[in-house]
């Protein structure tokens, strides 16, 4: 019974690790999309790379895979607390080298928040296109289109919701930081050798991709 509790175990952080990857992955081509709005104020750049990511059947398949794989990550990073909490009710008197980071003990929590910030996020431009409240952008090759790049704008120009979307990013920061370490642990590659390169490559990741994030608030909302 132990032997098998401890594989599925095991292999659900494996599960959740390369979920946890994969979902990392997104987080660059996002941003990636998102910073066309600080080089190309026109917003043409953003709404022409928002359309196709709207209109192409491919990229609609797989936006429902990436959420799914948001679901499965979040669920199994649940089940796994769960378990924790179960085989340690009392808890520790003396913590574990995987637990002397305070963000590692509260990962569960952070990935919660972050997962319901998505979905408030998501949602404001779900429910304005649903409602076809969606302003209308022009391009000569392209012909009509919708203004995404304009419902971001207005967005931003909210300082409640700059506040609260530079807060929750800074949250989705410290996550990023011990997941990505973890992530690879997790997946047995771990080694004296170059077990230190991938957690400073963490830190660096988890920083650039934070700030890249809040800088594209906070530069639309104060120019």
């Amino acid at each position: 019974m132990s032997g098998t509790f401890s594989y599925s175990s095991i292999t659900k952080k494996i599960w959740m690790s390369l979920f946890g990857l994969f979902l990392m992955t997104f987080l660059v081509v996002h941003l990636g999309i998102n910073l066309l709005l600080l080089f190309d104020p026109s917003r043409e750049l953003f709404n022409i790379a928002a359309h196709f990511m709207g209109t192409n059947p491919a990229i609609q398949i797989f936006q429902w895979v990436l959420f799914g794989g948001f679901i499965v990550h979040i669920i199994l990073g649940v089940i796994l607390q769960i378990q924790n909490w179960m085989a340690r009710p009392k808890g520790y008197k003396i913590s574990g080298t995987s637990e002397d980071s305070i963000f590692s003990r509260y990962m569960i929590y952070t990935g919660i928040i972050i997962f319901i910030f998505l979905v408030i996020h998501l949602g404001n431009f779900f429910v304005l296109k649903m409602q076809g409240a969606v302003p209308e952008f022009h391009h000569e090759g392209a012909g009509h289109m919708e203004d995404m790049g304009l419902l971001v704008v207005n967005l931003f120009k909210s300082t409640g919701y700059v506040i609260f979307y530079v807060v929750l990013l800074l949250i989705m920061g410290f996550h990023l930081d011990h997941a990505f370490q973890s992530a690879f642990q997790s997946l047995g590659l771990s080694h004296l050798k170059y077990t230190p390169f991938i957690k400073g490559f963490g830190h660096f990741f988890a920083i650039v991709i934070t700030a890249g994030y809040i800088i594209i608030p906070l530069v639309i909302h104060f120019t």
